[in-house]
């Protein structure tokens, strides 16, 4: 899976540019916070999450940070909110700006993300709190590598990420992707 990729920008666009790295270019979404100021021909590092679409289409999200890729990531597991509104809402600031917006109940804090309206910024609220104090910040791009691998193999998101849970995060990806199997499984 690809968690993480540095080269040059060979096309930047609205709301993705082109990466190259290896000789390869990988299409890679970006916020437009993020975006902003990036230039074709300038070097660039993101930290990436690899969606599965329904129609096994596949697309790359970069993220500036290792810490705004876990709030990605528990932004998109909440039902009714895709990927691209989670690029935008990952991107409104700091893991700390989200506990502040959070514990305040501020929904002003979300104003303005395209296909988020008032229901969705309460859910959003309820749903994140709790999670975000929990956050681990220091989950490794192999967590994301074997989630994305079980949710690949048509695995629900909340039962791998049960499963991963359950399994000794020491273990190589490839472990770890064998052992959530078996316990799916069973």
């Amino acid at each position: 899976m690809i968690s993480y990729l540095a080269g040059t920008i060979l096309l930047k666009a609205s709301d993705y540019i082109i990466l190259s790295t290896g000789n390869v270019g990988y299409k890679v979404f970006l916020s437009a916070k993020t975006s902003e100021g990036l230039r074709e021909g300038s070097e660039f590092t993101t930290f990436c999450h690899l969606y599965l679409r329904k129609d096994e289409t596949l697309e790359l999200y970069g993220l500036p940070s290792a810490e705004q890729l876990q709030l990605f990531s528990l932004l998109n597991d909440i039902s009714g909110v895709g990927p691209k509104a989670a690029l935008a809402m990952a991107s409104l600031g700091s893991v700390t700006d989200f506990k502040k917006a959070l514990a305040a109940q501020d929904s002003s804090f979300f104003a303005g993300i395209k296909g988020i309206g008032t229901k969705k910024v309460q859910k959003v609220i309820l749903e994140l709190t709790g999670k975000i104090d929990r956050m681990d910040k220091k989950a490794a791009p192999e967590d994301e590598d074997a989630l994305t691998a079980l949710v690949s193999l048509g695995i629900p998101r909340q039962k791998a990420k049960q499963a991963l849970d359950s399994v000794d995060s020491a273990l190589t990806t490839e472990e770890r992707v064998g052992l959530a199997l078996k316990l799916i499984r069973r």
